[in-house]
């Protein structure tokens, strides 16, 4: 009997073990994996964006030596500010940022659902200086998956509430 229940149970047990580590493996590359990493802007725009490490790699780069006030320590981020992917998306900046738009807001949310908000004027060098990056790198290496692989940097914030670690996704809207 123990030897007829053995030779069911070990396949199924061996498949079940093959199966949870195939699929944790899975999960963190999906979660580890820079290439696989998306950030998605939407709402408000006229060309919403899906982007890639690689599409950020690609664009005007902006390096930003900050003190991370988290970590009480100075660290070097390197990435796209905000401001230039939201123009690229087709949000209102500029001259175009007036009369109602100015009552415009961007959401940045990360992958665990923490949620923080600008006004759309703050991220426009025309109104005011701002430096809000998005960093797909850290101390010239790739930020980790812990913070990463993008983290929205808010060198000018007090405190460091705005600073959303494994940002997933920007969404523009207008107050109604």
């Amino acid at each position: 009997m123990v030897d007829r229940i053995l030779r069911i149970a070990i396949p199924i047990f061996s498949a079940c073990a093959f199966l949870t580590l195939f699929l944790s493996y899975h999960a963190a590359m999906a979660q580890s994996s820079p290439a696989a990493a998306q950030l998605k802007i939407s709402g408000a725009v006229s060309t919403p964006l899906t982007l890639t490490a690689a599409d950020l790699k690609s664009m005007p780069r902006t390096t930003l030596h900050v003190t991370n006030p988290h970590e009480n320590k100075t660290e070097t981020y390197e990435g796209v500010l905000l401001e230039e992917l939201l123009r690229k998306a087709g949000a209102a900046m500029g001259d175009q940022l007036r009369g109602k738009r100015m009552t415009t807001y961007v959401i940045a949310e990360a992958e665990d659902g923490y949620k923080v908000v600008f006004a759309l004027a703050e991220l426009d060098s025309g109104i005011t200086n701002s430096e809000i990056l998005v960093a797909d790198t850290v101390d010239g290496s790739p930020i980790d998956a812990k913070r990463g692989p993008f983290r929205l940097v808010v060198p000018h914030d007090k405190r460091p509430a705005r600073w959303v670690r494994m940002l997933k996704s920007i969404t523009v809207s207008v107050l109604q």
